[in-house]
């Protein structure tokens, strides 16, 4: 099984960790690390379009989309959160590989460490 993950490098303090959890749910399952590729996005907003591409190649059989978006005090959020959500299910749907949603919109830089954890509950983990 070949699979990639597309990581978004703002809030680069969360999403490390969820992408540590993903490739660890992935060796537990057997993939061998030669059989991940991890792509580095900007942010958030670029996951879609690149996990696209990525299944476009036909050299995946899913994408693991991993971000992290904090609210702030302008509806920025709200309009980046729906757009990546949107986007992700397209490129699934257009593509037909798996893409999991591991992209964590919280309230607090709190909530979204709480969320990215090492064991189980590593939001990373369970997109994997």
């Amino acid at each position: 099984m070949r699979i990639a993950i597309v990581v978004a490098q703002f809030n680069a303090f969360v999403t490390a960790r969820l992408c540590d959890g993903a490739m660890a749910e992935l060796r537990e399952a057997g993939v061998a690390g030669a059989d991940v590729r991890v792509v580095e996005v900007p942010g958030a907003f670029e996951v879609p379009q690149m996990a696209r591409r990525l299944a476009d190649t036909g050299h995946y059989d899913g994408v693991v989309c991993l971000g992290c978006l904090i609210r702030g005090a302008t509806p920025h959020f709200d309009y980046i959160a729906s757009a990546v959500a949107h986007g992700i299910m397209a490129a699934s749907l257009d593509s037909g590989v798996p893409m999991s949603f591991g992209v964590l919109t919280t309230n607090s830089a709190e909530e979204a460490l709480e969320r990215a954890v090492e064991g189980p509950s590593n939001k990373g983990r369970e997109a994997a």
